[in-house]
């Protein structure tokens, strides 16, 4: 997470950071109290011969930690405030990544690493702010007994402080690399262990050792290296909070000799040993391990992955370190089977898609055209051959910033509607472009129906038709130029699917694969792909009349309006689409669950009409 994000994070919670600058005065307020009151009790009670005023004083310094202590109480509930979001924001991080790439690392980030960052980002805002009303009550309260005071605790404690800041970014890079290598120790591990029986057969056993024990090698450096860097941090406590004790010990006849009061050198004695070590301590070790390990983590956790960048108006605009004209997919002899046995699904696949092509996929069911798309989109991993997206290997996170899939089964999360439409992209969408979106691929008179973008979206109250608009526009909102519809349209009649098509068809700079369940979106399409098992075709749609009699038999088949649902009847809405054409008074569109007379009235996706039936 970049500084700018970080401080971008704490001004849009302003509030909460003032609240918890509030309360943490009183801290530096119980801090203040902690010297100067036994001082008072001294100069002017005990050694004076007035104990009552002594007790006074001493009195004034607990209520000075009774204050102290309510204010710490809220400030717990302020550094939740500010850490829950950032979990949350790293979970949905994470979860969309997860979805998006297939990451297999998700789970541990959304299970390990989302918890490490809350425990150490709470930690660490915990120590530094503490550190930071602690040293400043301290130093007040130097100055308030005796000026010279001051300087002799204040200059050593600068000393360390500044020497554990120099040390702070080398220690936390030296962090990284022992993690890194220790890392790769456990992978290697992991690979080996399991193969041990072949790694004898095969008579190994030396290049194996030799290639682990660089790795154990590797991690030994980076430990020892790590050690060192870390003698650093006992220094910098050292110079900062212990050393101004055997100053004050040292100079109190200089001091005495000033003016200095002994009560205000014990004092200033309370001050370094009751407030300054423990909060410099405090500060070195949770700095320096629980903020190296946040740093860490975050790295790993956000990630740049060089998203495209959009203008106000939501046209795509290439990264500026895209290669330029490069094809928007490419595929090289890709080949995939599920499992070592299985024939291949795709097999040797080669195509070279252009920036803004608009390709349709067909075949016959279950030949491999959403194995297709998953390939593309990483989700799969293909076992001989290449893909790219716009020069970039899949799978690989620059890919998948380019690319986004729409599957059969469209994504609708509890939340509001503008939450869902812009889940993809790393800001809020302005609500003139995503309304506008909206109207490209006709969400719009669903969008309205529901009351706007600031609405709460039921997913269960959604048709599937519903949903499937609602994954549409987020797709076409998200920054990526290429677009995956596999079956994404199945619920919607063919002039709402023919509107959305066209929408991203017609995205500035963005390409467009449509695994068609229609003939009219390979009729719309520049160029159409057949599968086949091993054989396909490519070209259009006149080229493959001619010369695939897969083709003309797919074409054949279909119906004007769809031959039938492209899943199973059993919509959760209990509202599928209609078998086929002819009954009366259906619309032409859809039909409850039930006797074919007990016909539901058109309101999921009626021609020309409004959106928003809840089916």
């Amino acid at each position: 997470m970049s500084a700018r994000r970080g401080l971008r994070f704490l001004r849009n919670r302003w509030r909460v950071v003032a609240r918890l600058a509030a309360w943490s005065v009183l801290e530096t307020g119980q801090t203040f109290l902690t010297g100067y009151a036994p001082a008072r009790a001294l100069d002017e009670g005990f050694l004076a011969g007035r104990a009552g005023i002594g007790l006074a004083w001493l009195g004034v310094a607990g209520l000075g930690v009774l204050a102290g202590a309510f204010g710490t109480a809220r400030v717990h509930t302020a550094v939740a405030d500010l850490v829950e979001p950032l979990r949350d924001g790293l979970v949905t991080g994470v979860v969309a990544r997860g979805v998006r790439e297939g990451d297999r690392t998700a789970l541990s980030g959304l299970t390990q690493q989302a918890e490490i960052a809350r425990d150490a980002s709470a930690g660490l805002l915990m120590v530094s702010r503490s550190f930071v009303f602690t040293a400043a009550g301290a130093l007040i309260g130097l100055f308030s007994l005796a000026p010279p005071l001051l300087a002799v605790v204040g200059l050593p404690l600068l000393a360390g402080v500044a020497l554990f800041l120099v040390t702070l970014r080398p220690l936390a890079r030296r962090q990284e690399a022992f993690l890194v290598a220790d890392e790769a120790l456990a992978e290697r591990c992991g690979t080996v262990c399991p193969g041990l029986r072949d790694i004898t057969a095969a008579g190994a056993e030396d290049r194996v050792a030799a290639d682990t024990g660089r790795h154990i090698d590797a991690e030994q450096r980076a430990a020892a290296t790590l050690a060192r860097w870390g003698v650093l941090r006992v220094a910098a406590l050292t110079i900062g909070g212990e050393l101004p004790i055997v100053l004050l010990l040292v100079t109190a006849p200089w001091l005495l000799g000033l003016g200095v009061t002994p009560g205000a050198l014990v004092g200033a004695l309370s001050y370094v040993t009751q407030s300054l070590l423990p909060a410099l301590r405090h500060l070195v070790h949770g700095l320096g391990t629980s903020g190296s390990r946040l740093v860490v983590v975050l790295r790993r956790l956000v990630r740049d992955d060089g998203v495209a960048s959009a203008t106000p108006t939501g046209q795509l605009r290439r990264p500026a370190d895209d290669p330029p004209g490069v094809p928007a997919l490419t595929l090289k002899s890709a080949t995939f089977a599920y499992g070592p046995a299985a024939a291949p699904v795709v097999d040797g696949l080669d195509l070279d898609l252009r920036t803004g092509a608009h390709l349709a996929v067909v075949g016959p069911s279950g030949i491999g055209k959403s194995t297709l798309t998953a390939l593309v989109a990483g989700v799969l991993e293909p076992g001989h051959g290449a893909i790219r997206v716009c020069g970039y290997p899949v799978p690989g996170a620059a890919a998948a910033a380019r690319r986004v899939l729409v599957p059969q089964q469209a994504y609708v999360h509890t939340g509001t509607l503008a939450e869902n439409l812009g889940h993809l992209r790393p800001e809020p969408v302005p609500e003139p472009e995503l309304r506008a979106a909206a109207e490209a691929v006709g969400l719009l008179p669903l969008l309205d129906a529901l009351g706007g973008p600031a609405a709460t979206v039921d997913p269960a109250a959604l048709s599937a038709g519903e949903r499937q608009l609602i994954a549409l526009t987020r797709a076409y909102l998200s920054y990526a130029p290429l677009v995956l519809l596999d079956e994404a349209t199945c619920h919607l009649d063919p002039r709402a699917e023919e509107r959305a098509e066209r929408a991203f068809a017609a995205r500035p700079g963005g390409t467009l694969v449509v695994v068609a369940h229609r003939i009219s979106s390979a009729r719309r399409a520049d160029r159409v792909l057949v599968m086949d098992g091993r054989t396909t075709a490519y070209g259009t749609h006149d080229e493959l009349l001619q010369r695939s009699a897969l083709y003309r038999d797919l074409v054949g088949s279909w119906w004007p309006v769809p031959s039938q649902p492209a899943l199973a009847l059993g919509d959760p809405d209990r509202v599928d689409a209609v078998a086929g054409p002819g009954l009366a008074g259906d619309g032409r569109h859809v039909v409850a669950h039930g006797p074919v007379g007990q016909v539901q009235v058109p309101g999921d996706l009626p021609d020309g009409g409004p959106l928003g039936g809840q089916g």
